[in-house]
Formats: structure tokens, C-alpha cells, sequence
């Protein structure tokens, strides 16, 4: 369901979408909020450029005819054609490929890792980037590197092995580089990390003004799914090396930063960027389409909705309800959303929990529903569990239902509640259960709390509002733009511990 589309306006920029593993090829939060921006803008002419996993996935979403075209970067894919550089060239790419592994590893090298990302770039743009890290020289060099004895994980004793997996994460992350990037209008990438890369190299080349919107921060998200990684410890530092100056570098050279919640701005002010270049924007919902839910279920259930991923905290979720159990034993956990491809590990270690918690008979995986509105209507109350969010769509679409919430205090989620709805620490099954209990077990606060958080919504989170202000970011890029010095100096290096620290997001 979309909200209501603005009026045309004459001489609008075309706007090129920079997305990684969400729209147009997958449901989600960022991937709705994607649909929402480009149905609301009909005046637009959009083009997407995605990062995808191996390019086979087919579109999730029907497209309209002003997104003119879309184009898939996999990232796990066969590796585009090209042939590995000999002789001259070769030395010219392994003496970039070093001064940019020397960024990622020497925190004293670290002014230098933009001018080895952009050099590294137009070795992709003539189709030998990819080539030439699956060639032995780029491990051998990786491997010569990091065992330099200043370097910290020289201790570690990195092996050629380590060595050949890190070259090989490191060509499919840097895929990006290769995509057809835009000389014209405005790059706009709906997440950190790898969907900036074109934006960047735009910028780089031909000064297209690149604005980020930042749903929830891409880096802290990359320091909490490392930990579960199989791969030792230098491989784990040069890739979050990676992910860490990347973000810096995307914070630099933004024409503005438009967080989701004041969380993330705190993020992104903390990396480097200027404060005057930062709007906070909400998410929105139409109120319209989502009206109040109705009649609460008869039995006391609690209702999920999210995909089904280590990141929404699922666990904590079902060790809270084995707690509600044993204080009602008729309650119901119903949780709505697919599993996507390689979670389903994920999925099999809920359901063996909540066999072992003695719930598995009252806890069930509905999968995708057709209409979302169906998910908060099953239950008396919505749960929201995860450990890393940004201001998340099941959450204020939720509350534009009438429902009362139970979340947890990570992101923005605080900012979108305020006193409509109860907010618990992160991975504490205690709390979660405490608050569901108070709620399933009072019917007048539960009432008073939801009709308190749709009011809210309408309020503060109204999809017109949202396409307004992009809109009129849209439109002020465009007028503004100039071509930009191609200088490569960049700000003090922040710690990886600093930026690590994050807060309770």
C-alpha cells in the first residue's frame, strides 16, 4: 500500500537509487520505505543500482514506469570478465592495492585509503579490478603486509591462508566499483557500506552529488555480525577496516546525511560529519492504510513481525514468552515473516529453543503474510526484539494500528514510541516478559497506549511528510550542484574501539 503521491514538479532531478541486499529484489523495512519514496514522487525518473547476492534473485517489487532502469551488482556471482593485468599494469595495480591494504592495517596509512579506493576504481571500470585479487600477486602481497612487525596483526601470525580468504572477501565486496555510475543527478544510497561505492566513485568522477540516508548504522551492524564469523582474527580486522573507513569516507564526501532517528546522527557526527550536513528525517506511514487493527484476539497472544534474522533478537524474544507462559498458560507467540536464504539455521535454533523451553507447542512461525496489517491485528500486544534497529516500519506501523508495543531501547525506537508504548533493555527476557505481562494482564492500558500511539504517528510519522522532506532535498542537491576538488585528505582517524562503543542501539 502506498501513501498519497505528491504533484509533479517541473524540472525534477533524476535521482539513481544505490541499494544493497533490500529493494528492488526483497521485502523489508528499508526496501518498503524504497517503494514509498519512488510511488510518491511520480515526477521523478529513478534509476536503481543494486547490490544483490548472485544476481539470480528476480524483482520482489512491481516497479513503476518512472524508474527507468535497474541494475544488479551480485556480489557472490560469477565474477565479471576480464583478464588479470601483466607486466607494467600489473606493477601499477599491486602499487595502489598496497597503499590501500596499508590504509585498512596501519592506522598511520589511513589518509591514503581514498586515494587507493578510487585508484582501485578505475582498475574496475577497465574490467581488471576483479581479475587481478583473484590472481596470486594480490594474496602474496596481503600476505608480505600483515606480518609486518609494526602492525597489530602481525601477533595474530596471518597465515596465506588467511591471506587468500581476506583477497577473497575483498574482491566481492569491492564488486561495486565496477557499476555504471551516473554523471548526472543525484546518487542517493539507501544504506552505508558497499551501496555507497558507486555513489562515491560518482562523486569522485564527475562531482554527482551523493546523499545517504542511513536506516540504521551499517557499520555498528558489522561489528555485531562479525563476532558469529567463522574467519580469524586479521581476516576480521582488514574487513572491518574496510567497512570502518568506508564510512568515514561516505560521511566525507556526502552532500548531506539524513538519518532515520537522532541515534544514528550521533553516529554519524561522531565519524567526521560536519553537523550543518546532517537532517534527521523519520520513516512515515499513511494512517489511511494503516487504521486501527479492531477486535484484540481471545486469546492473550503476542505478535512479531520482522524477517526472520539473528539481528531482530528472536531468542531473547522466546525466552521472554516462556517466562509470560508459566504466569498464562494459554498465551500464544505468533511471529510473521520469511527466513531469508542462509538463515535458516537461524530459524531451526528458535524453534529447538522453544522445544526446549517447553513452548514449542505455543509458539508459531507464520511466514510471510499477504497483508502486514494482519500481523498486529493477531495480537494483543507487538513485540519488537532486536538488537540493532534504526527507526523501524513494523514498529510505527504498529502503533498507527492502535496496538500497544513492548521494545526494545535500541536506535531509534525510543524516539518513536516516547510514553505510547513500554521500552526494555535489549537481550533481557526478564524485561520483555515483565512489560508483555503488565500489558496482556491490564486491558485499559493496553487501550490508552494504543490509541496514544497512533495519535502519535499521525502527529510526527506520516508518509507525506517524509516524501515532502526528500522531496525538498531533492530538489535543493540538484540546484546546488558543482563539481567538487578531487582532493583525497581526510580527517584524523577515529579509533575502531570509539566507533565501536555505539550506545544501547
Amino acid at each position: 500500500m502506498h501513501g498519497p503521491s505528491a504533484q509533479p514538479v517541473s524540472a525534477a532531478p533524476s535521482v539513481t537509487l544505490l541499494t544493497e541486499g533490500t529493494y528492488p529484489h526483497s521485502h523489508g523495512g528499508v526496501s518498503v520505505w524504497c517503494d514509498q519514496l519512488v510511488q510518491g514522487m511520480p515526477d521523478i525518473d529513478f534509476r536503481v543500482i543494486a547490490v544483490t547476492g548472485t544476481g539470480r534473485e528476480q524483482l520482489a517489487w512491481q516497479l513503476p514506469g518512472h524508474v527507468r532502469q535497474v541494475d544488479s551488482v551480485p556480489l557472490w556471482g560469477p565474477p565479471a570478465p576480464g583478464r588479470a593485468p601483466r607486466g607494467r599494469r600489473l606493477r601499477r595495480f599491486l602499487t595502489c592495492y598496497e597503499q590501500f591494504l596499508e590504509a585498512l592495517l596501519d592506522p598511520a596509512r589511513e589518509p591514503h585509503f581514498a586515494r587507493g579506493l578510487y585508484r582501485l576504481s578505475d582498475h574496475a571500470a577497465d574490467g581488471t579490478l576483479s581479475a587481478a585479487l583473484r590472481d596470486e600477486p594480490a594474496a602474496r602481497l596481503l600476505a608480505r603486509l600483515w606480518n609486518r612487525p609494526h602492525l597489530a596483526t602481525a601477533a595474530a601470525r596471518p597465515t596465506l591462508r588467511d591471506a587468500l580468504t581476506a583477497t577473497d572477501l575483498l574482491e566481492h565486496a569491492l564488486r561495486p566499483l565496477a557499476a555504471r555510475v551516473p554523471a548526472e543527478g543525484i546518487t542517493h544510497a539507501v544504506s552505508g557500506g558497499l551501496a555507497t561505492l558507486p555513489g562515491l566513485v560518482a562523486h569522485h568522477r564527475h562531482g554527482t552529488p551523493f546523499l545517504l540516508t542511513e536506516h540504521g548504522i551499517y557499520l555498528r551492524e558489522r561489528y555485531l555480525s562479525f563476532r558469529a564469523e567463522p574467519y580469524r582474527w586479521p581476516v576480521k580486522a582488514l574487513m572491518l577496516g574496510l567497512f570502518r573507513l568506508l564510512a568515514l569516507e561516505s560521511y566525507r564526501r556526502a552532500a548531506l546525511v539524513t538519518p532515520g532517528n537522532r541515534y544514528n546522527r550521533r553516529w554519524e557526527e561522531h565519524g567526521g560529519t560536519p553537523p550543518e550536513r546532517i537532517r534527521t528525517v523519520y520513516n512515515g506511514v499513511d494512517p489511511a492504510a494503516f487504521p486501527p487493527a479492531g477486535p484484540e484476539p481471545d486469546v492473550p497472544t503476542l505478535s512479531w513481525a520482522g524477517r526472520v534474522d539473528p539481528i531482530k533478537g528472536l531468542e531473547t524474544l522466546i525466552r521472554a514468552f516462556a517466562l509470560v507462559r508459566k504466569e498464562i498458560p494459554d498465551a500464544r507467540l505468533r511471529l510473521f515473516g520469511g527466513t531469508p536464504r542462509g538463515g535458516e539455521g537461524y530459524r531451526t535454533a528458535c524453534e529447538a529453543l522453544a522445544a526446549e523451553l517447553g513452548a514449542a507447542d505455543a509458539v508459531t512461525f507464520e511466514g510471510r503474510v499477504e497483508d502486514i496489517r494482519d500481523a498486529y491485528a493477531a495480537g494483543n500486544v507487538v513485540m519488537l526484539s532486536s538488537i540493532s534497529e534504526g527507526f523501524p516500519f513494523t514498529l510505527i506501523e504498529a502503533m498507527s494500528c492502535g496496538r500497544a508495543t513492548v521494545s526494545t531501547d535500541v536506535g531509534g525506537v525510543r524516539e518513536a514510541v516516547g510514553d505510547s508504548g513500554l521500552v526494555v533493555p535489549p537481550r533481557d527476557p526478564q524485561s520483555m516478559a515483565r512489560a508483555a505481562l503488565r500489558l496482556l494482564r491490564d486491558p485499559g492500558l493496553r487501550a490508552t497506549m494504543g490509541e496514544s500511539a497512533r495519535l502519535r504517528v499521525v502527529e510526527q510519522f506520516t508518509l507525506r511528510q517524509t516524501i515532502s522532506a526528500f522531496r525538498d532535498i531533492y530538489h535543493d542537491l540538484a540546484r546546488r550542484r558543482q563539481p567538487v576538488p578531487l582532493s583525497v585528505t581526510v580527517p584524523q582517524p577515529v579509533p575502531v574501539m570509539a566507533l565501536a562503543a555505539g550506545g544501547a542501539g
